[in-house]
């Protein structure tokens, strides 16, 4: 189905290259939809002075010989939800997993510059990397609840930590459920496997799980990229709920979940950050002409 653009631009103008020699990606039907005034959420003041949660500086990342970011540097507030978009393969999912140090599992990753997670190089010498996951959830694409009960799915990174007290666990495994908008629909079953639930509903049993061990920021690589609208939207309420207690960086392809959910949005292009913002402003009126093209659908 064919969507007019965002805004009315002139057929013969060029796309931007940000480089030379640089081809442009080929355009991607996922982000074919506009992005409409009434889609953009109104940014609490608050968040405008927030101290920073997460602060990239200088960020490079290669793949071997491959550099698949370059240059990053980025500000997220805390208690503020950031929104990394751009099209496939432009760096948005390697810098969420950089934050919790994900891509040091990966073979012959090389990277300079820093990441600060509340005040602390995370890349310093002598950092306990599971100490630092430890204050950050994960949620990704696909939902992937254990094969176990739902209780064991939410209550299993406090397991992990050492946590034997009943009442502990049960408080914190309702607590995790209410926040993640579950509570109501499990609370008697919570015997019953967390496979046997619906696709938005792993997804929330997966952000329960992630709550669970009261984590300082919540990182989410596309997760609502394979549910169904109504459970898209519920999750869409839930980060705007969650952004009281977390901070959150979410990467999205859907431009239209980022203006509806976001605070602040960075535009990635080939790993290079070319912009980011106040979400309202960058939607309406971005101050790089390739974001304007990007937003507007010329291409990506």
């Amino acid at each position: 189905m064919h969507l007019e653009p965002l805004m009315e631009l002139d057929p013969n103008r060029s796309i931007p290259e940000p480089l030379p020699d640089l081809p442009l990606p080929a355009r991607s039907a996922v982000d074919d939809r506009p992005v409409k005034p009434g889609d953009l959420p109104l940014t609490d003041a608050a968040a405008l002075d927030a101290p920073p949660m997460v602060e990239v500086g200088a960020f490079n990342l290669h793949y071997g010989n491959k550099q698949a970011l370059h240059d990053i540097n980025l500000t997220v507030r805390k208690n503020t939800v950031m929104a990394l978009i751009g099209p496939s393969g432009c760096g948005k999912s390697t810098l969420l997993r950089s934050i919790n140090r994900m891509n040091d599992l990966i073979d012959g990753i090389q990277i300079s510059g820093s990441v600060t997670v509340g005040g602390q190089d995370i890349y310093a010498p002598g950092v306990d990397v599971i100490t630092l996951r430890k204050r950050m959830g994960m949620v990704f694409q696909k939902s992937n609840p254990f094969p176990k009960s739902i209780f064991e799915n939410v209550a299993y990174g406090l397991r992990v930590q050492g946590e034997k007290d009943k009442a502990v666990l049960e408080e914190a495994v309702e607590r995790s459920l209410m926040a993640a908008g579950l509570w109501d629909e499990v609370k008697d079953r919570l015997k019953d496997s967390g496979l046997g639930l619906s696709g938005g509903q792993q997804q929330r049993l997966c952000i329960a799980r992630a709550l669970a061990v009261k984590p300082e920021v919540l990182l989410m690589d596309e997760p609502c990229s394979a549910l169904d609208p109504l459970a898209t939207s519920r999750i869409e309420e839930l980060i705007f709920e969650l952004k009281r207690d977390f901070t959150i960086v979410i990467v999205t392809h859907n431009m239209q979940q980022a203006a509806r959910v976001s605070d602040y949005t960075s535009f990635f292009w080939l790993g290079r950050l070319i912009e980011v913002g106040l979400t309202e402003k960058l939607f309406t009126n971005p101050r790089e002409r390739m974001t304007e093209d990007y937003i507007s659908g010329r291409f990506g």
